[in-house]
């Protein structure tokens, strides 16, 4: 009996050690990320936070933090992946909702101006811009890029009232207003029946 219990305690103690030995490396990760975040260094930022989420993805600041910095990179559909991983393990932060919304909104509006293309396999790329300083006007939309306009632009409208909703109290509430009219308007526009 003594050495059933002494096992058990070995085992219980070497489980307590993995899990503190994970939580500081999970730590250290962060702290690194959060400095390459301020010097403006995304990429190097998203490898240590991807890094902290293999080791532990249950934490909610780390799944957060991951898809601001893909935001900060430009990388949409990383960042809206990212931000509904984190809303899954904490559904009562509105920020997550709006970030979540503004990913939505830009990527459908770079799908609209041709920075990004739809492929067939509904996979997206970004496209070479161009030399010049001139403006990319609207392009022709597949039925495919219409179609994740159209889930895009609603998925953002929702987006931005669950983040009115949950929010107790909303500065810019206006500004919120005006800008689901404006995602509406393209909604209408982009629609596929």
């Amino acid at each position: 009996m003594k050495k059933a219990f002494l096992l058990a305690s070995i085992l219980f103690i070497s489980v307590i050690s993995t899990a503190c030995i994970n939580n500081f490396a999970i730590q250290e990760l962060n702290t690194k990320a959060k400095e390459f975040m301020d010097k403006g260094d995304y990429v190097s930022a998203i490898e240590r936070l991807k890094s902290s989420v293999d080791l532990d993805g249950s934490i909610f600041e780390t799944q957060y933090n991951l898809a601001v910095a893909y935001t900060k990179a430009e990388d949409y559909p990383n960042a809206i992946k990212t931000y509904n991983d984190a809303i899954k393990l904490n559904p009562d932060f509105p920020d997550s909702y709006y970030s979540l919304a503004v990913c939505e909104e830009n990527l459908a509006k770079d799908i609209i101006s041709g920075n990004v293309k739809v492929n067939p396999d509904d996979s997206i790329e970004k496209v070479a811009s161009k030399d010049d300083d001139s403006e990319i006007e609207e392009v022709k939309l597949s039925e495919n890029a219409s179609k994740m306009v159209t889930s895009l632009l609603n998925n953002s409208i929702s987006d931005y009232g669950i983040y009115l909703d949950k929010s107790k109290s909303v500065d810019d509430r206006a500004y919120l207003d005006d800008k689901i009219k404006e995602l509406q308007f393209l909604l209408a526009k982009y629609t596929v029946n």
